[in-house]
């Protein structure tokens, strides 16, 4: 899963659509660093919230 999305992919969080669609900024081993448009910096476990990538 983590090798799905780079830094500047657009996604969102099926289980907080409140977030709004934020920007990878930096993925880590397991933890990808999102900037939410509602929400702001999240770090975010990618083996326990399940992202969605948006395509252009």
């Amino acid at each position: 899963m983590i090798f799905e999305f780079e830094p500047g992919d657009k996604v969102f969080n099926p289980a907080n659509k409140n977030w709004g669609i934020g920007q990878v900024q930096s993925i880590i081993k397991d933890k990808i660093t999102i900037n939410f448009q509602n929400a702001g910096k999240k770090v975010i476990n990618a083996k326990n919230i399940e992202l969605k990538k948006i395509d252009d």
